[in-house]
């Protein structure tokens, strides 16, 4: 099967995997996903990641965070920028979603990043998605 859009994937398959209360979830491997896996982890969406490597791509086992009582920590993770409509922001123009209780993940030249990051090393990017 080919996936066209694999940052779409992942954010899909940890939806899917929150709203089913699962442990871990496991994604395919590339650079961009152990970046936005990178930032939730800074940010404390999730508890960690492991990249584990086969002889083709490889997959990224992501383990999944959630509240002291159970409650879910990832409400909404939302794709901004899509292959068919690319979305590109400058430092001053990206979202903090839910007045700064959210974060945006962007993609910029100096890797994947959180909103804030991106504020504070005065750098925009294309914004992949947003998590609340």
């Amino acid at each position: 099967m080919s996936i066209n859009d694999p940052v779409a994937d992942m954010l899909t398959r940890i939806r899917n995997a929150t709203r089913n209360r699962s442990k871990s979830v496991v994604v395919l491997n590339n650079k961009v996903c152990r970046g936005v896996a990178k930032t939730l982890q800074d940010e404390g969406y999730i508890n960690g990641f492991e990249v584990v490597e086969d002889n083709k791509q490889g997959t990224i086992h992501v383990d999944l965070k959630y509240g002291p009582r159970g409650e879910v920590l990832i409400h909404e993770i939302k794709r901004m920028s899509k292959p068919g409509c690319r979305v590109y922001k400058k430092v001053d123009e990206i979202p903090a979603p839910m007045q700064g209780l959210g974060i945006s993940v962007v993609s910029t030249s100096k890797g994947v990043l959180s909103g804030r990051q991106c504020r504070d090393e005065g750098v925009g990017g294309e914004l992949l998605c947003t998590v609340l």
